[in-house]
């Protein structure tokens, strides 16, 4: 793998955990109201679901990543 491939992976990963903390935050927001309307079950619903995705995917691309010893 080259050097390119490895910045632009590198440019992903961080991308991918920016998006993952935002979510995060978001649904810290959401879990501290006494209680939620539709609109925000169906949002904390759809969050989760991101943040999972964004995790599964930086997962996998640090699989990809080349050892750095």
């Amino acid at each position: 793998m080259d050097e390119i491939q490895v910045s632009a992976l590198s440019d992903e990963l961080d991308r991918l955990h920016a998006e993952h903390r935002l979510y995060a935050q978001r649904l810290e927001e959401l879990l501290e109201k006494p209680y939620l309307s539709e609109d925000e079950q169906i949002e904390e619903v759809r969050l989760k679901k991101l943040k999972l995705h964004a995790k599964d995917l930086i997962f996998a691309l640090e699989r990809r990543m080349p050892a750095v010893a």
